[in-house]
């Protein structure tokens, strides 16, 4: 599977964003799917995660509430929308692919991962 990330930019706080990711080559389908992100001089952490048909989403705590996963499994995307966006939110962003059968919040769960976008909020 390769991954396309897009849709990150500059941003005020209190601003919205979306991102996509869109996935081609093995059945989109197939896979469940993550969003991850790395701030400056931290590790990679989870933010949000959508099994394969989309019925059960994942979100990490600092975002609940304000960020929302969805994918549509015709176009082969997955989106985050982010909204009430904080500087903290600072980070690029990775789509990933995880298979099936496997947890949705940790790195080692997922077999791909698309170039990132950055993310930055400004106070």
């Amino acid at each position: 599977v390769q991954l396309q990330a897009s849709g990150g930019g500059l941003v005020q706080a209190g601003g919205s964003l979306r991102l996509s990711c869109a996935a081609s080559g093995r059945t989109f389908s197939s896979y469940n799917m993550g969003w991850f992100r790395r701030a400056p001089g931290k590790e990679r952490e989870f933010v949000a995660a959508i099994t394969w048909g989309g019925d059960m989403k994942y979100y990490a705590d600092s975002v609940k509430g304000r960020f929302t996963i969805s994918r549509d499994n015709a176009k082969n995307t997955v989106f985050l929308e982010m909204n009430s966006l904080k500087p903290e939110d600072t980070a690029v962003y990775y789509c990933a692919a995880a298979p099936l059968g496997v947890g949705v919040y940790t790195t080692h769960e997922y077999d791909y991962w698309g170039q990132g976008t950055q993310v930055t909020v400004s106070s």
